[in-house]
């Protein structure tokens, strides 16, 4: 049966089960009666976002979510996935006009094919020179391991197109000095390598770019399991489950957060990620008693492994608390914009300016959350807060919570906040992001 067709009558069923009339249901997830009516009947297609409302205005559990499943999106890399040691490999980074970027790991032999390898070749070991890197090896890595919280630093503050190049080369040569080392410094050279492209993994899909991000997501779990740590593959299906979260797959979200957690190698900060995702994933399904325990869980797991600010800590470390603002993202999610304003009005005073790229994005979650909870002034006057954030990242899943910020104030066109805002909001919208130039990462 079309999802049209099995959404409306099970609305109707829910909603006069319920008591509620079309027009108070209309009132609480703030769309027309009119619209709902024609949804009932068939006559409208529902959205997902919709299904979530209406599930959480009539607490169907996940029910009506269930029935309008986000399109699922195709995430195969256009890149060839990571050897085994790569060592024919070369990287070729492209750069245009405007910050679009383009990557390409290739062989040698279509490396001559395009002119690259004619441009430039610098050889990391001398002619004749011993392979035993030890001493090379060890400055290399040292001097990477202390500039990488600095490009963490410019990563929160800055578009993708101002980080991506440097981490691409940088990643190269941790890798190639690790492969030339002996002993510790190799172990070392490519666990520092491996979170290089798991920062490179967050950047690409900030780019807009989640088979790259999925690319990068690989290359780390490779890297990693040459340094000897097989943790980085239970948190490779973390990352993984953050991307298909964002497509709006709540289903395969759950199923690799569960992966995740019971996999044998992942400590408890990779569970407790694993557990935050898991709840997302729920969130999305609509099932708000699921979504609260994988919280919980979450909460009891990170809170046994602190986040000590060390090169090695996996997920974000740019301050505030992932779990409360988790929280927060769900109960939007599971339609309790209200309760989802609140928390995000008194979780964001603790996460630090200088991760701009973290703070914007939550905002921009506070914001719809005002706009969807019925609060329209409050939500255009953090909308004006907000935009200055998000010229400087360029972050695409900022701009895609904007586009739906956007449909919902259009809907209120007539108010005055709106129409003061509004223009702003739309003009930044229709600057190009890289992504829209169908630049690579």
């Amino acid at each position: 049966m079309d999802v049209t067709e099995s959404f409306g009558p099970a609305l109707r069923h829910r909603r006069m089960a319920a008591g509620v009339s079309l027009a108070v249901l209309a009132g609480r997830i703030h769309y027309s009666k009119g619209y709902l009516s024609r949804v009932e009947t068939g006559a409208r297609r529902p959205t997902p976002s919709l299904a979530r409302r209406c599930n959480a205005a009539l607490g169907a559990e996940g029910e009506l979510a269930a029935l309008v499943p986000a399109d699922r999106v195709d995430d195969r890399p256009t890149v060839p996935k990571p050897g085994a040691e790569d060592s024919d490999e070369i990287w070729i980074v492209g750069m245009g006009h405007g910050g679009s970027i383009w990557f390409q790991p290739a062989d040698r032999r279509q490396a001559v094919g395009i002119g690259a390898a004619s441009l430039l070749s610098l050889g990391l070991v001398a002619p004749g020179a011993s392979t035993s890197k030890g001493p090379d090896a060890e400055t290399t890595v040292s001097t990477f391991a202390e500039f990488f919280p600095l490009v963490r630093r410019l990563g929160q503050q800055a578009g993708p197109a101002a980080v991506l190049p440097s981490l691409i080369a940088q990643i190269y040569t941790l890798q190639t000095v690790a492969a030339q080392a002996n002993g510790l410094w190799r172990a070392e050279g490519y666990l520092l390598a491996s979170r290089y492209a798991e920062y490179a993994g967050w950047m690409a899909q900030e780019a807009g770019r989640d088979d790259m991000a999925m690319w990068w997501t690989d290359r780390t779990v490779a890297l990693a399991e040459r340094g000897g740590d097989l943790e980085l593959a239970a948190y490779g299906m973390v990352r993984h489950a953050l991307i298909r979260m964002n497509a709006g797959d709540a289903l395969s979200t759950i199923a690799l957060a569960e992966r995740a957690q019971a996999a044998p190698a992942a400590g408890p900060r990779v569970r407790g990620l694993a557990a935050l995702r898991e709840a997302q994933g729920h969130a999305l399904a609509g099932s708000y008693g699921d979504c609260r325990r994988a919280l919980d869980r979450a909460r009891s797991l990170l809170d046994s492994s602190p986040n000590d600010g060390s090169t090695h800590v996996l997920g974000t470390s740019s301050g505030g608390d992932p779990v409360a603002l988790a929280t927060a993202g769900c109960l939007y999610d599971l339609g309790r914009r209200a309760e989802a304003a609140e928390l995000f009005d008194r979780e964001l005073g603790a996460v630090p300016d200088e991760s701009r790229r973290l703070k914007t994005r939550w905002a921009t979650r506070q914001t719809l959350a005002r706009a969807a909870a019925g609060d329209i002034d409050h939500a255009c006057a953090l909308l004006r807060e907000l935009l200055p954030g998000f010229a400087a990242t360029a972050s695409w899943s900022i701009r895609t919570d904007l586009l739906a910020l956007a449909r919902m104030l259009a809907r209120c066109s007539a108010q005055p906040a709106v129409r003061d805002v509004y223009p702003l909001l739309t003009s930044m919208l229709h600057t190009p992001h890289p992504a829209d130039r169908a630049s690579g990462t």
